[in-house]
């Protein structure tokens, strides 16, 4: 199973997406699209929260004491979290809005824009962090918790979902890998 198969079916064992009949696997593919839905429930809300605070931001009396580098990081903080905030909510456009019988499509679709979404997220969170780290604290500390933050981020994100996949993906012990063959026995080759 790929990286996108994996992503694509929501739940590690399960058919991908692309597989899936929008008439024979209707069912399937409408109970996929509600987990999606109620995980973007649980994300949305931070997001939005994130992005007000930065609407107001520059309302704030010390915000022009901001040098280049913090504005920028601003910038880029209130442009992402906008990006994250449109992307996250498409999935739920495309429920409303979508054809009901392009199942398959509008889940595909959905998970795309969902990882999209988060992906906004994550440099809408570092932008942000830096642009108030570095105006609070010394450059020295803010780049410490700028790099241990994307740390977390690649950490969390990325890296533990891909090794779990790989893992889940894996035979269990003792049962041949069908991509590698049969397993052998290092006495083998000396008898030869």
């Amino acid at each position: 199973m790929s990286f996108e198969d994996g992503v694509e079916s929501l739940e590690i064992g399960d058919r991908p997406v692309r597989e899936l009949d929008d008439d024979r696997d209707r069912v399937e593919l409408r109970e996929r699209y509600y987990g999606l839905l109620q995980e973007l429930r649980v994300i949305l809300p931070g997001v939005q929260v994130l992005l007000a605070f930065l609407l107001t931001a520059p309302f704030a009396a010390r915000f022009r004491e901001l040098d280049r580098t913090e504005e920028f990081a601003y910038g880029v903080a209130l442009i992402t979290a906008f990006v994250s905030v449109i992307c996250l909510l498409t999935p739920a456009v495309f429920h409303r809005v979508g054809e009901r019988t392009a199942r398959s499509a509008r889940l595909r679709w959905g998970i795309r824009l969902t990882l999209a979404g988060m992906a906004f997220l994550a440099v809408a969170l570092l932008a942000a962090l830096w642009s108030v780290t570095s105006f609070v604290f010394a450059r020295s500390v803010a780049q410490g918790l700028f790099v241990a933050a994307l740390t977390s981020l690649v950490g969390l994100w990325i890296a533990l979902p891909l090794v779990v996949l790989r893992h889940s993906n894996a035979p269990p012990d003792g049962v041949p890998d069908p991509a590698v063959g049969p397993p052998t026995d290092p006495g083998d080759a000396q008898q030869s």
